[in-house]
């Protein structure tokens, strides 16, 4: 199956709901059987290793386990090693997603992952930080292999750093190395992958922080810097001004507009470690001066 054949929309609340802490497992499995909820109360630690390790769990039991947000290490691990209980989806994003399940285990599980189950597990409430960051990075080094239509999904709804990345990766398609030349992507390409900058500046897990690194890394493109500085959102901030007069592609009117902001020492400092022309960079330190005599532009 591939991955556009996945659904996309799957409710995250009910795949990243928190773990009961209420849950717990029969001490038996009989073949067929079902979680009874109301039969449900507790297990000693011995029974719930035990039921890990059963060869026949079946998947409603190893997803009941796993509600459980007491559940111990040992049994995690040893729910890892079933084979016959990771041949569900389900119970494998469950896993991944648990609180206490380490990053030897949920990360190597998240390599074997769909698309959009790598971006419910980082945004899951449940995971650790470390792990989300791990999840995500494995997310990120598969965006140059995925649809049009996911890398919209995902600059809409994945976590600030996939935004991010996105914004990077349209900068770099901005051009294609082939042969030793740059080679410029066709105009309906160049289209969609705009669509894809757009949504990704409009992420809400999307920080000032990651939009300041972004343009200024080497790779973004003249068409990035031109998207923030005309957002609505982002082109107000004064720190991702600042941020835009150190990049290479400021327009003019907007360097100029941006610069009113910043007084003459700080602004000439900006200028200073500025990427800008110096054309530019003389026209701004000009109009900076007008109300200071004497003049000397």
């Amino acid at each position: 199956m591939s991955e556009r054949e996945m659904p996309e929309d799957e409710d995250l609340e009910e795949e990243n709901a928190p773990p009961s802490t209420a849950s717990a497992i029969p001490s038996a499995i009989a073949p067929g059987a079902r979680i009874d909820e109301a039969e449900i109360h507790s297990s000693a630690p011995a029974d719930l290793l035990r039921i890990a390790a059963d060869p026949g769990l079946t998947e409603d039991f190893a997803l009941g386990l796993l509600k459980r947000a007491d559940l111990p290490l040992e049994v995690i691990e040893q729910l890892a090693r079933n084979t016959n209980a990771l041949k569900s989806r389900k119970v494998k994003i469950a896993l991944a997603s648990h609180p206490h399940t380490p990053r030897h285990v949920s990360v190597p599980l998240a390599r074997q992952f769909y698309t959009f189950d790598l971006m419910k597990v980082a945004l899951s409430p449940t995971v650790p930080a470390d792990v989300k960051v791990a999840v995500d990075d494995v997310l990120i080094a598969r965006l140059k292999t995925v649809t049009v239509g996911e890398r919209l999904t995902l600059a809409h709804r994945a976590s600030g750093r996939v935004a991010a990345a996105l914004l990077l990766d349209v900068a770099i398609m901005d051009g294609k190395t082939l042969g030793g030349k740059i080679n410029p992507i066709d105009a309906q390409t160049a289209a969609h992958e705009t669509r894809v900058m757009q949504t990704a500046l409009g992420n809400p897990r999307l920080t000032e922080a990651l939009v300041i690194n972004s343009v200024l890394r080497p790779a973004a493109c003249a068409a990035l810097v031109h998207a923030v500085a005309q957002h609505g959102k982002w082109s107000s901030r004064r720190e991702i001004r600042a941020a835009l007069l150190r990049t290479q592609h400021l327009s003019l009117a907007r360097a100029l507009e941006f610069s009113r902001d910043f007084a003459g020492p700080l602004l000439h400092e900006l200028l200073t470690a500025s990427r800008l022309p110096a054309q530019i960079k003389e026209q701004l330190r000009c109009e900076s001066q007008a109300s200071s005599p004497p003049a000397s532009c």
